[in-house]
């Protein structure tokens, strides 16, 4: 039996994020200027592929918490700093105990090995901002 998805509820905004952290409000600021690049381009697939990924994330099942840090543990694991900032903000906008992205972040050094590290780096800058 599927469950419907619904939008996952948010302790913090985008703003009250970015007023706690430099590197979250510098990456939020960055990603909002490109995206609107993007939609200029007036995309169809790329429209269809950010509502595939939108709605990968709203609450089912598996409750979007969840998700967000399925998605931090594979972005880690692939290397893409971007894609580690925005989960690490969307898990911490939800809630997350930095303990629990830690935890996180450390699956992802042993999926993906050393050179995850420079990464994780980063990340934990991020989550040093966040959880001060």
């Amino acid at each position: 039996m599927r469950s419907s998805s619904r939008e996952p509820e948010f302790q913090l905004s985008y703003t009250q994020v970015a007023e706690k952290s430099e590197i979250a409000r510098r990456f939020l600021a960055e990603r909002d200027a490109l995206n609107a690049t993007v939609e200029e381009a007036n995309n169809s697939l790329l429209k269809r592929f950010y509502n595939i990924d939108h709605n990968t994330y709203l609450n089912g099942e598996l409750p979007a918490l969840q998700k967000e840090l399925q998605g931090l543990a594979v972005s880690a694991a692939l290397r893409c700093d971007d894609c580690i900032h925005y989960h690490v903000i969307q898990s911490f906008r939800l809630g997350a105990s930095r303990a629990s992205l830690e935890e996180t972040l450390n699956v992802s050094v042993v999926v993906g090995g050393s050179i995850v590290v420079p990464h994780l780096r980063r990340a934990y800058a991020l989550l040093s901002e966040l959880y001060s």
